[in-house]
């Protein structure tokens, strides 16, 4: 039976149960589960702020969790140059990506190399982004 490596990149930042979720859930599709832990540069470029959490410490998270076998500082936007590095077999991504341009893309280039792309739920009521919201308005109000 062939051994299928997972991955499921994200950054991950004030880690809550969308993300454990959604590693428990690829830990289930695959035999080892990598983690891509995006790095603190490239969470800025894509979503125009840093991570409120460094990237030392989610790493030190993501790897403590029980479904995760591995975790990997995701540093280049582009996920078949990650895919030369980490060689998995199927990539995770939340389902707010399925049908967009950019998991469209994601969807071809995969298909290139043999990765599946599978996505998972997202967890609209918890998010970090909504997460970020109500502690910049605690500390507004502070």
């Amino acid at each position: 039976m062939p051994h299928r490596v997972g991955y499921a990149p994200g950054v991950y930042d004030l880690f809550h149960v969308g993300h454990l979720n959604i590693l428990r859930h690829a830990k289930s599709q695959c035999d080892y589960l990598v983690a891509g832990v995006v790095s603190d540069e490239m969470a800025a470029q894509a979503k125009g702020k840093a991570p409120v959490i460094p990237l030392t410490e989610r790493l030190e998270i993501v790897r403590s969790v029980r479904f995760v076998d591995a975790a990997f500082v995701e540093t280049v936007p582009d996920k078949l140059e990650t895919w030369q590095q980490v060689r998995f077999d199927v990539i995770f991504k939340g389902d707010d990506w399925r049908g967009t341009a950019k998991g469209d893309k994601l969807e071809r280039d995969f298909a290139t190399v043999g990765v599946d792309v599978i996505y998972f739920p997202y967890t609209v009521h918890t998010s970090s982004s909504l997460l970020r919201k109500v502690l910049d308005g605690l500390a507004d109000s502070a």
